[in-house]
């Protein structure tokens, strides 16, 4: 005799969701990773808006991309005045690794300098530079950090996952190879850009890297439950 199988689409997301979204990573998968890069090169290709073409240049290296060029950008900000001029955004765009026509990098700058003012904001760059998001995903990705972010200072760091990321089940944790701390610190880093990590995870880093891995995901309802279900809101 055979058995009717009843299947739902909760059982079948929970039995598909990403190992990242279960119990030992809560970043991109590396195949869910590899997927996003290939979709953004092909994508990159077809753009024809600069900004797209930048978007997508930074998602084909992954969910991490954005943040790591906004990171970058940071970085090279010396005078601490949050904002970029021409020179500046071509430069950081080059030590990214990024590789875009000088004279759509040009394009992109005027086309993002809305006040002709000669400079961008940092953040309404990286607003723009980010794939859309509903507001209904912008909540829960926010939701998520401020579970992280217990002490309330905007960071997250190794000592906010005590008590809030299980690393029991971290077969590195088994096996007694890492510590606790080892193994917080590797989810940290899984947020990073390979080449740099911090241990460390602002708010803005949190939303640009969800944001990479919300353009893997067209469903909402898939989105929804995933993060639901990964931190448990």
């Amino acid at each position: 005799m055979i058995k009717r199988c009843h299947f739902t689409f909760t059982s079948i997301i929970n039995e598909w969701t990403p190992l990242v979204f279960r119990f030992l990573n809560m970043a991109c998968t590396q195949r869910g990773n590899n997927e996003l890069k290939m979709k953004a090169k092909r994508m990159m290709k077809e753009a024809k808006d600069p900004i797209e073409k930048l978007r997508y240049a930074c998602l084909a290296r992954g969910a991490s991309g954005i943040k790591g060029l906004g990171r970058t950008f940071r970085i090279m900000d010396d005078d601490s005045d949050l904002s970029l001029n021409m020179k500046e955004f071509k430069k950081g765009i080059h030590d990214y690794g990024l590789i875009m026509d000088d004279d759509v990098v040009s394009s992109l700058f005027e086309q993002l300098d809305k006040d002709h003012s000669g400079s961008l904001s940092f953040d309404e760059f990286l607003t723009a530079l980010r794939p859309p998001m509903n507001n209904s995903r912008k909540e829960l990705i926010r939701r998520a950090f401020q579970k992280l972010d217990r002490t309330g200072d905007g960071v997250v760091t190794v000592q906010d996952l005590h008590g809030v990321y299980n690393v029991k089940k971290h077969p590195k944790y088994i096996s007694g190879e890492w510590t606790e701390d080892q193994c917080l610190k590797q989810f940290l880093d899984s947020f990073d850009s390979p080449n740099d990590k911090d241990g460390k995870v602002t708010e803005e880093e949190f939303l640009n890297y969800y944001a990479g891995v919300s353009a893997s995901v067209d469903n909402d309802a898939y989105f929804h439950l995933m993060m639901t279900n990964a931190w448990k809101l």
